[in-house]
């Protein structure tokens, strides 16, 4: 059997398994757009609001919920899958079949990264639809920030994997990861009302870069090539760090 015929079986195999996993469904595809619909529920989130420059609370919650979806599946999702996979040995026994564990871990990616995408366009879709939230005004811009962010939150989430022995250790590393990667998408407070310093720092982390090229790009603007670097700098960086510290046993 064809190497590309291996891969392909392994991503079917994957996507298959992923699909059986109801949490996961839930907490990746769902809930993001779940809270944008419950906060276009509440008044004060419908009218414009000068803190927002004018934009309403729902409007300014959009890319939020978009980056949520990425978060969860990359920094809670994957790693434990991963982390599974190698704690019960799965990896290694791979490693004397015509499988080899890169595919494995091509096949994660691609099914979160890909879980991550549609939970975006979900919210997007919702958001339009269901709430009159304007869609990006650059389309190709949001794109080229949004694949990005998909990009960082695996890396990162590999990093993740790297550094965990068990699930428990991934679930740990990964909640303490969680909580503070939220609050940079602006989570419980968004960047337009954060002060200025504390939005220049938050730039600098991987989801304050991306929730501020999206915010551009939603504007009409292209995102700012200070933020896209941003992203770069920290997916190059990650990806290097998890391929040095992975081990497949």
């Amino acid at each position: 059997m064809s190497t590309a015929l291996v891969n392909t079986a392994v991503l079917k195999t994957e996507a298959r398994l992923f699909r059986r996993e109801p949490s996961a469904l839930f907490w990746i595809l769902l809930f993001p757009t779940l809270l944008l619909a419950i906060l276009g529920t509440i008044p004060d989130f419908r009218d414009p609001d000068p803190t927002f420059d004018g934009l309403r609370g729902v409007d300014v919650y959009v890319p939020i919920t978009v980056l949520l979806g990425l978060i969860v599946g990359g920094l809670q999702s994957m790693p434990q899958a991963l982390t599974g996979y190698r704690e019960r040995g799965i990896l290694r026994r791979m490693s004397t079949t015509p499988v080899r564990p890169s595919a494995l871990l091509s096949a994660q990616m691609l099914v979160h990264g890909g879980a991550a995408l549609a939970s975006a366009l979900l919210a997007l879709a919702v958001g339009r639809f269901a709430l009159d939230v304007r869609l990006p005004r650059q389309g190709l811009g949001y794109a080229v920030a949004l694949i990005l962010a998909v990009l960082v939150a695996l890396a990162l989430g590999s990093v993740v994997s790297a550094l965990s022995r068990t699930t428990k250790i991934a679930t740990a590393v990964g909640t303490s990861l969680f909580f503070p990667s939220m609050f940079c998408a602006g989570v419980w407070l968004p960047l337009q009302a954060m002060p200025d310093l504390m939005a220049r720092v938050v730039g600098y982390t991987p989801f304050g870069a991306a929730a501020q090229a999206l915010n551009q790009a939603a504007a009409g603007d292209w995102p700012g090539w200070d933020h896209l670097g941003v992203l770069v700098a920290w997916t190059v960086l990650l990806t290097a760090a998890a391929s040095r510290w992975f081990r497949w046993e």
